[in-house]
């Protein structure tokens, strides 16, 4: 993405500020002038990863320490749903650390989780945050993924798929699934006619993702698919086979 600064440089003073203007309007007495201070403080010298788990700690640290609480306030803050296809650094990055904020302090929580994961993937991306959530709660994460996966919105579609990646950039890897993925692929086969790029591109990374991690589980897959007539199955298992020969 071209941009006149740096993606560590998003997650800043300016972030801060941005947060707490919409924080403000929902619980006015949000310490705006310290969040920023220890922000700025605290993220020098850091990567944006590293500044977004941060940020979402001083959220914890000045908001209501009622879980249930702070998360409203965070989620009523979000504003409309992204229309477009766009990725986790553009309009709706400042974002990201209330994902961060879910990952790490709604575990506990899993219904209530789930919801605002749900909410932030219609907005930036869930992908991060469910997967403490997935290694918890198995069983129950997956059958709320499968209905992602066949949801009227895109962006709940593709989270089905990225949210499960065994090798998500950026996250650590995900091994739950490694020696058994029936039940991961069974949720790739709610999505491999998927007409929305976005997701089309998730479901081919993930498949990428297993040639590299269980490559015998999965080729029988992409072999059937190959046999598939839809040219939304054919160009994920093109993509997904573009740098390995299966």
């Amino acid at each position: 993405m071209a941009t006149s600064y740096s993606i560590t440089e998003k997650f800043g003073r300016n972030l801060a500020e941005f947060l707490s203007e919409k924080i403000i309007m929902v619980y006015p007495i949000f310490d705006k002038k310290n969040f920023v201070t220890l922000t700025e403080n605290r993220i020098i010298g850091k990567t944006y990863t590293q500044r977004i788990c941060i940020i979402a700690e001083l959220l914890k640290k000045f908001l209501p320490q009622n879980y249930e609480e702070a998360l409203h306030i965070l989620i009523s803050v979000i504003g409309e749903e992204n229309p477009n296809q766009t990725g986790m650094f553009t309009n709706y990055y400042w974002i990201m650390p209330i994902g961060k904020f879910v990952e790490e302090y709604g575990l506990e929580y899993f219904e209530l989780s789930i919801k605002a994961i749900e909410e932030i993937t219609k907005r930036n991306t869930g992908e991060y945050a469910i997967r403490p959530y997935i290694r918890q709660y198995p069983d129950q994460t997956l059958k709320v993924m499968e209905n992602w996966a066949i949801s009227p919105n895109f962006h709940l579609r593709r989270l089905a798929s990225e949210g499960l990646r065994p090798k998500l950039p950026w996250a650590t890897k995900l091994d739950t699934f490694n020696d058994h993925p029936t039940p991961v692929f069974n949720i790739l086969e709610l999505l491999k006619e998927d007409e929305i790029l976005f997701v089309k591109k998730s479901v081919a990374n993930h498949l990428t993702d297993w040639l590299k991690v269980n490559k015998e589980a999965v080729i029988p897959l992409i072999k059937r698919w190959r046999d598939l007539p839809n040219p939304n199955t054919q160009w994920i298992i093109r993509r997904a086979t573009r740098k390995i020969n299966v």
